[in-house]
């Protein structure tokens, strides 16, 4: 039983790393078509690049698990950034949500196993 929960977790935070490794490659390679996007969507173009960065940094802080700290905010950030990509889409009505939904729901199942298999990893709350 205690290899299931690993498979789950290793394949959803593959998934969740993969999507941003081949998103991030995309704003920085097609960064002129993805400004478009970004603009068409309500988000200024300047963005792009910072968020690639981003990206990159945060499938970084998932798979070492260096910092309890970063990974929390790793996981955060690619959090706002699917639903923030959702509800722009809802917003212009294009019905390309479901790509960010079905992400938001892989990054999920990748956090609640962390959360179960790497209890060693979690912050810790000072006491007062």
């Amino acid at each position: 039983m205690e290899k299931l929960p690993k498979i789950f977790y290793w394949i959803a935070t593959g998934l969740v790393c993969l999507m941003m490794i081949f998103s991030a490659g995309m704003y920085l390679f097609n960064t002129a078509e993805i400004q478009a996007l970004f603009t068409s969507l309500g988000y200024p173009a300047y963005i792009v690049i910072p968020l690639a960065i981003a990206k990159i940094l945060a499938v970084v802080a998932i798979l070492t698990k260096k910092s309890a700290v970063l990974k929390e905010w790793a996981y955060a950030g690619l959090c706002f950034d699917f639903i923030l990509a959702s509800s722009a889409h809802i917003m212009v009505g294009d019905g390309e949500q479901y790509g960010a939904i079905v992400a938001l729901v892989i990054l999920a199942v990748s956090y609640y196993y962390d959360k179960q298999l790497f209890p060693a990893n979690q912050l810790v709350s000072e006491p007062a």
